[in-house]
C-alpha cells in the first residue's frame, strides 16, 4: 500500500532542548553528568513524586536562564556556600531531573530554516509494528522530536531542512520507507511566534497542589 500524502501551511515554533549550567570558576556542565543517563533510565512511568525546596528551585530557575553561570555566581544568587550549591546541583543531575548541558544553536544561521511538523498516521498499531516505527525514527537526522499521540494521528515529528528538495528526499527516500506507514501529512512553520526551553516549576514546589506530606 503506498502512503498518501498531504500539505498545509501553519504558524509554529522552532522548540529546542534545554540548556543548564553552572562551577566555582567555570561553568559546571559536568557536574554529575555521569549519573545522568542511568537516572533517567530508570525514571518511572507517569508523573515523578518530587518536591524541592525553594533553594532546589532557585538553583533550577537559574541554570534554565544562564548556562555559563559559575558555580560561585550561582551560590550567591541563591544564598547558599558554594560547596553546597555544586552538592545539590549532582544530586538534582545524578536523579534525572536534569536531563542535560547542550548549546542552543538558532537553525536559521545553520541554513536549516525550514520547520515542518509531519503528522504520521500508521497502518497497524500493535506493539511491534509500533516499536518498529519508532526505532526508524530515530535513525533520522532531520528529526528534532517525535512525539506519540492520541487523536486522529499516530505520530507528529517535527522536522529541519535547508530547503524543499532535502524535504522530499527526507519524505521520499527516508520517511515513506519507513514500516506501517499508512498517511503522511506535513504542515509548515511561516514564523516563530514563541520559542521557550524553560520548564515551568510550579508543580514542584513546596506549596504545590497534591505534594501534602504523607501523599
Amino acid at each position: 500500500m503506498t502512503p498518501s500524502f498531504s500539505h498545509t501551511s501553519a504558524n509554529t515554533k522552532h522548540a529546542a532542548p534545554s540548556t543548564l549550567a553552572g562551577t566555582a570558576a567555570a561553568p559546571i556542565h559536568g557536574a554529575g553528568a555521569a549519573g545522568a543517563g542511568s537516572a533517567l533510565r530508570q525514571r518511572r512511568a507517569g508523573r515523578p513524586r518530587v518536591r524541592f525546596d525553594g533553594i532546589d528551585l532557585a538553583i533550577l530557575n537559574q541554570l534554565q536562564n544562564d548556562c555559563e553561570i559559575t558555580n560561585a555566581m550561582l551560590a550567591q544568587r541563591v544564598g547558599i556556600s558554594p560547596p553546597s550549591t555544586l552538592e545539590r546541583v549532582k544530586k538534582l543531575v545524578g536523579s534525572g531531573i536534569i536531563k542535560r548541558y547542550v548549546a542552543l544553536i538558532d537553525p536559521v544561521m545553520v541554513d536549516k530554516s525550514i520547520c515542518a511538523l509531519v503528522h504520521v498516521t500508521l497502518r497497524e498499531h500493535g506493539e511491534r509494528r509500533l516499536q518498529e516505527f519508532k526505532d526508524a525514527v530515530q535513525r533520522f537526522e532531520e528529526v528534532q522530536e517525535a512525539w506519540h499521540t492520541a487523536g486522529e494521528e499516530d505520530f507528529i515529528l517535527k522536522v529541519l531542512v535547508t530547503d524543499m528538495t532535502q524535504y522530499e528526499t527526507f519524505i521520499v527516500h527516508k520517511l515513506s520507507m519507513a514500516p506501517n506507514i499508512g498517511r503522511i501529512r506535513t504542515s509548515f512553520a511561516l514564523s516563530t511566534i514563541k520559542e521557550e526551553t524553560r520548564v515551568p516549576l510550579d508543580a514542584v514546589g513546596p506549596d504545590a497542589v497534591g505534594f501534602a506530606e504523607g501523599k
